[in-house]
């Protein structure tokens, strides 16, 4: 059977693999709402002719995929056939010749009673749904116990699952979800200030990204590995775990993840004082983000970054190499950005606001922006992470303005606030 030459040439031009078409038109069938059940196997069938005219369902999200018709892709729809004018011979029954020339035969046509469950596509997805759901709770709420606890158990789950994959494609991409579930735990003990399990986790889901053999997973894992180095203070060891997110596949092929790479690479180097390399990296963070494409889907965990959080991570930058008015109107351009759901994110951007006008000595205003972290998290405990950059706000305050009847007034409500929470 000849092969569709178009198609393949298509995915030539386009540099596009099996691997990723399957990908590509598995995400298209998911926003439009349908499973993605697309395999290697149903491309190698498109491209060897074998299947001339793919599913509706299937078709839309491959037309969609080329931007061209299916027909323009090689496929053609099949003939309409006219209605038999006599009765047709019924069929032999497969089953019963192969069952009655051989019984060794009859197994492979009846199922084995009892015989494991194959676990497909559908179940990767809806374990990456759980994924979802969690980065929305992280979104609102910031790292907590019962996050992290939730992520280790998808991952246990994935896991499992695992043992049973029907293909080695889709053991793959359970390990890789078992990596994400992994590095959420690692993330959510970060923002919780657990340094030493976050380390543990880190470890664990950087195994699991190798065995899923997933760059996307890796290059989570080390952007990781160096927020966690940047809150240990081991600064060095921060700018190596981004320049290990920079060597990254993806982050080589796709300008966004590049992008994050650079902008961490940044932070690291403004903490060792090294400030043209700082603003060196913070240049290659805002090019490469300007060649991001923002239609593309991508993994919710790297839903927030964008210029909103790129504009956060210089209001740290510029505050760390002491250009504190720089930081503070790039916290300005955050916070005008950060969408509302983000809600943990925009009480980090607050305080680094309050930080930057504390050190240009406008006290009045910083605790009036300092104040509004409470407010903006109410309702629920405030994470490590801010807890932490709130005290160390509190130092600078009565450093510089130890006297100030409005920085004893902030101390009485943040010391307030802390037992409390």
């Amino acid at each position: 059977m000849d092969g569709n030459e178009r198609l393949i040439s298509a995915m030539d031009e386009r540099g596009m693999t099996q691997v990723e078409l399957v990908d590509a038109i598995n995400a298209r069938l998911i926003c439009a709402g349908h499973e993605g059940t697309v395999s290697d196997r149903t491309i190698r069938n498109w491209r060897t002719g074998k299947t001339r005219w793919p599913h509706p369902s299937q078709r839309q999200a491959l037309e969609a995929v080329f931007g061209c018709t299916a027909e323009g892709l090689g496929f053609s729809p099949p003939a309409r056939r006219r209605c038999p004018a006599s009765e047709p011979e019924p069929p032999v029954d497969r089953r019963n010749f192969l069952t009655a020339t051989a019984g060794t035969t009859a197994s492979v046509v009846v199922p084995f009673v009892g015989a494991p469950p194959q676990v497909g596509t559908s179940d990767v997805i809806r374990l990456r749904s759980g994924l979802d759901a969690l980065m929305a709770l992280d979104r609102n709420r910031g790292g907590h116990e019962g996050l992290e606890r939730a992520a280790l158990a998808g991952a246990a789950e994935a896991l499992e699952k695992q043992k049973l994959g029907a293909t080695q494609r889709i053991r793959q991409r359970l390990f890789s979800v078992s990596a994400d579930y992994t590095a959420t735990a690692a993330w959510s003990a970060i923002d919780a200030r657990q340094m030493d399990r976050a380390s543990q986790l880190l470890g664990r889901a950087l195994y699991l990204a190798g065995m899923a053999k997933d760059p996307v997973a890796e290059m989570r894992v080390w952007n990781s590995y160096a927020m966690l180095a940047h809150h240990r203070d081991e600064y060095a060891e921060a700018v190596d775990a981004a320049y290990a997110a920079q060597g990254t596949a993806i982050a080589r092929r796709e300008p966004l993840y590049s992008s994050l790479a650079h902008a961490r690479t940044a932070i690291g180097h403004s903490n060792l004082g090294n400030r043209q390399a700082a603003l060196r990296s913070l240049g290659h963070a805002q090019e490469a983000l300007g060649k991001a494409e923002t239609a593309e889907p991508r993994p919710s965990w790297i839903a927030f970054y964008g210029l909103s959080e790129l504009m956060a991570i210089t209001a740290i930058v510029r505050d760390r190499i002491g250009d504190s008015a720089e930081a503070e109107a790039a916290s300005h351009k955050a916070l005008g950005a950060i969408p509302k759901a983000f809600r943990r994110n925009r009480a980090l951007a607050t305080a680094r606001l309050a930080l930057a006008q504390l050190h240009q000595r406008d006290v009045d205003q910083a605790c009036t922006t300092a104040s509004t972290v409470f407010k903006l998290m109410a309702g629920h405990p405030i994470p490590g992470r801010i807890r932490s950059l709130l005290g160390d706000y509190y130092r600078d305050l009565i450093t510089l303005a130890p006297d100030a009847t409005i920085a004893r007034e902030w101390g009485d409500r943040y010391r307030s606030e802390w037992s409390r929470l």
